[in-house]
């Protein structure tokens, strides 16, 4: 199984910000977010491509690979209710 593939094997809160980067583990960015509040979601990829993902639901896994949630344009809950999965 590639290693993109495999289930996730850590998770680490996410606190939204618009200039500190999510930590990398064993040199890779979380393979997905799990948002447990629903509202927007600010994301950067790793080629800090960024997109807001309206009206996330609360309890949806976002299998993205990403490398920072930014705090401008992410709303309600979701900016306090997120953790990354590696």
């Amino acid at each position: 199984m590639s290693d993109m593939t495999r289930p996730g094997a850590s998770l680490a809160t996410v606190t939204a910000s618009d200039s500190t980067d999510i930590a990398k583990l064993n040199g890779n960015y979380p393979r997905a977010l799990w948002v447990g509040a629903a509202g927007n979601i600010a994301l950067v990829a790793p080629d800090n491509t960024t997109k807001i993902l309206e009206a996330v639901p609360a309890g949806t896994l976002l299998p993205i690979q990403f490398k920072r949630v930014n705090s401008t344009s992410t709303t309600g809950q979701s900016a306090t209710s997120m953790i990354a999965v590696y």
